[in-house]
């Protein structure tokens, strides 16, 4: 009897492990979209500070945005224990959010003054040459508006991941926020740190000879570009997510976007729902967008 009963503990264990695995493979599926633009953010976040602050400033970053997750996680589930009507509810919001931000990000040069964005950046560049400014009040500003911005993005990951889980056990959604919010922590944090040494790696190969100096300053080249990249995809990856998110939660939405990816077949059909997700998103962004500018202007 108590081998039976160990046995049948294991096989509890490890299904509801699998479980645990399989919604958490769901969800950072789901939340890949923000995941891009949050790397993207928050390297963004740490550039202007001198070389050697780089990887010490990632790592404050880094123990702000766990505390973020701490704070998070269990508000999710007590949300999701007490008042799970409210998910479906915040995914929409977060869906919707998601949209925003990327019209936002594609509208910048219209709805931001230039000259605004060229007076922070040469402010910037004047307190790091400038002796008399206290750069460890300048980095923890910096710090302060990463994590801020890890925050919002955070919330998103965590709501998204809870979606996924809706409806299992409130342990294994317990499980599954926890390993989302671990990975995706290390995860962003270790590709940061990366990412803006990057620099440094091709400056020191660029100081090398042969096959080691031309890959240095291919890295120099690149890593501009990847920056680019990195935002490119975040900001089309917040339409798919965002405007999945919205599809899933209006059925007729769902109904539509399905009737059209089935025009395209078997080999085109994912293509078209992809883009019908991305085309309801950009739409529920312009919409959101011009509703929270329109509210700006009236408040002055």
């Amino acid at each position: 009897m108590a081998a039976s009963s160990l046995l049948a503990l294991i096989d509890d264990i490890a299904t509801i492990l699998d479980d645990v695995a399989l919604m958490s493979k769901v969800a950072a599926k789901k939340t890949a979209g923000v995941l891009g633009d949050d790397l993207a953010l928050n390297a963004q976040q740490v550039t202007g500070v001198s070389a050697d602050r780089e990887l010490p400033v990632v790592l404050a970053v880094a123990k702000g945005s766990a505390i973020n997750k701490l704070i998070l996680v269990p508000a999710a589930l007590a949300i999701s224990a007490f008042a799970p009507w409210a998910v479906t509810p915040l995914l929409m919001v977060g869906g919707a959010f998601l949209c925003f931000e990327g019209v936002e990000k594609l509208a910048h040069r219209y709805l931001h003054d230039p000259a605004e964005d060229a007076a922070h950046k040469k402010e910037l560049a004047r307190a790091l040459t400038d002796p008399a400014v206290d750069l460890v009040a300048l980095e923890k500003d910096k710090i302060k508006g990463a994590v801020r911005t890890d925050f919002i993005l955070s919330a998103e990951i965590i709501a998204i991941s809870l979606g996924a889980a809706a409806g299992a056990p409130i342990g294994t959604q317990a499980a599954v926020l926890s390993v989302i919010a671990v990975a995706m922590t290390i995860g962003v944090y270790g590709l940061v740190a990366g990412i803006v040494k990057l620099d440094d790696l091709g400056l020191w190969l660029s100081g090398k000879t042969g096959a080691a100096k031309s890959l240095g300053h291919g890295i120099l080249t690149a890593a501009p570009w990847l920056m680019k990249g990195l935002s490119v995809a975040g900001t089309a990856a917040m339409f798919l997510v965002g405007g999945g998110i919205l599809v899933h939660g209006v059925p007729a939405l769902h109904h539509a976007v399905l009737a059209f990816a089935e025009s395209g077949g078997d080999a085109f059909g994912w293509l078209l729902e992809a883009l019908g997700n991305a085309g309801v998103g950009l739409v529920a962004g312009a919409v959101v967008v011009a509703a929270w500018t329109g509210i700006q202007r009236i408040r002055g």
